[in-house]
């Protein structure tokens, strides 16, 4: 039966806002070292060259091109960072687990705007779903598996592995997508978004240092296309994990998303007195067990609340 989201305990803590802010701010100094080189156009005819081009430097665990799936674990594991992150400094917690886990695992980092330092994840929504498919294709031809899997934070949990499934052929590429704190049908940034919206020319100044950002306000003509006729695409199983506590994709059920072999997960469902907000979900080990879960749901239980908050 697929999981949905429920109402959950009321408030937080204003000290985990805080914490909140805090590990936002190391994600953008992290971003300093971690932007992966630009592509040339050499490898344009190597699909092993070009996803290189694209890989997040220094993540554990990953970005092993000579990684072969074994029986246990026959597809390779896509990771795919958040706006204004990068793959080297989303994936610390992750990435190194799901190696120990076995699975052959692949971070890139995408999304750069011309004559933005520094962050990434800012390009339009359509040009990084054209790099995820470059980075998949490379990683599919390296470890000569048929299909993906895919799990990201944010925008690369939602919009952007969403645009390449139905629009760059990604749906006959990947069987899983699992999007943690998923912008699946855009944010109002806690209002703040509708507020720029109203203001003429708002909008504008935001779309030109950030277009991802205003690809992800709710109604956007992004989201507008991308969510038409239905929010999946046949043959994918999604699992979405969100928490109540999310300051940035907000409403937090506007994460959920409907269709066949969708899978909506509370984190406070699962460990009511676990309240991780947008940033922390990326470390969080409630988070990090049900990835695991959604990954292999045959072998690994639902997260236990106690065992993983302890162990």
């Amino acid at each position: 039966m697929p999981k949905t989201v429920r109402s959950v305990l009321p408030g937080r803590a204003r000290s985990r806002r805080l914490t909140g802010l805090l590990a936002g701010c190391a994600l953008f100094a992290g971003a300093l070292a971690g932007a992966a080189p630009a592509a040339s156009a050499q490898t344009a005819a190597d699909p092993v060259a070009a996803a290189k081009a694209l890989a997040a430097p220094l993540v554990p665990g990953a970005n092993n091109w000579s990684c072969k799936p074994s029986s246990a674990h026959p597809r390779p594991v896509v990771l795919v960072h958040g706006t204004f992150a990068t793959g080297s400094v989303n994936w610390l917690t992750i990435a190194p687990a799901l190696a120990a886990d076995g699975y052959c695992v692949f971070a890139l980092t995408y999304g750069e705007q011309p004559g933005i330092p520094v962050l990434r994840a800012i390009a339009p929504v359509p040009d990084s779903a054209a790099q995820l498919a470059t980075f998949v294709d490379g990683v599919l031809a390296a470890t000569g598996a048929a299909k993906a899997d895919l799990v990201g934070h944010s925008q690369g949990g939602g919009l952007t592995p969403r645009y390449y499934l139905k629009f760059n052929g990604g749906a006959a590429k990947v069987h899983t997508l699992v999007g943690i704190a998923p912008s699946n049908h855009g944010t109002t940034l806690a209002g703040l978004a509708t507020l720029a919206q109203s203001i003429p020319g708002a909008m504008d100044i935001v779309a030109s240092a950030c277009p991802a950002c205003a690809d992800q306000v709710v109604g956007s003509s992004v989201l507008t296309r991308l969510n038409a006729g239905g929010d999946t695409v046949p043959g994918v199983s999604y699992t979405n994990i969100i928490t109540r506590y999310d300051e940035v994709v907000t409403p937090y059920r506007t994460q959920a998303l409907t269709g066949p072999d969708v899978h909506n997960v509370l984190v406070q469902d699962l460990c009511p007195a676990n309240s991780p907000d947008h940033v922390l979900m990326a470390v969080d080990p409630v988070v990090g067990h049900e990835v695991r879960h959604a990954l292999d749901p045959a072998h690994v239980g639902e997260a236990d609340c106690w065992a993983n908050l302890t162990g």
